[in-house]
């Protein structure tokens, strides 16, 4: 089954509490990578969480370690793709097209916008 959301896509998070409030809700950012395995998303930007790593020294002594900024995963039905002519959150459905390639035509699935029509 083709994925809904890929790498590189522009998504915005539809749930949780609002940025005025603390939380990642309306923001938008780019997907960085897709866990299939657990349903989770990787967005620059968002649900961003304080790492403690243990302080160490690297070969040519400098420190390393400390209290880092990462961005964790957040479930793929908690984010929207984001229509790129609209600029607007949009659900996806899938079109069937048929493109021929050397002579031979082969039927491709494509990802189409639901509110606008237009693809993505």
């Amino acid at each position: 089954m083709a994925a809904k959301i890929k790498k590189g896509d522009l998504v915005q998070v539809i749930t949780g509490a609002k940025a005025e409030r603390g939380g990642d809700r309306g923001k938008q950012g780019k997907v960085l990578r897709v866990f299939t395995d657990t349903n989770r998303v990787l967005v620059e930007g968002i649900n961003r969480v304080t790492k403690h790593t243990r302080v160490g020294q690297s070969q040519r002594g400098t420190k390393t370690g400390g209290i880092e900024v990462v961005e964790a995963p957040i479930h793929i039905s908690n984010v929207a793709l984001v229509d790129p002519s609209t600029k607007k959150p949009t659900r996806v459905g899938f079109r069937l097209d048929t493109v021929e390639k050397n002579g031979v035509k082969k039927t491709v699935r494509v990802r189409v916008s639901k509110s606008s029509g237009k693809d993505i």
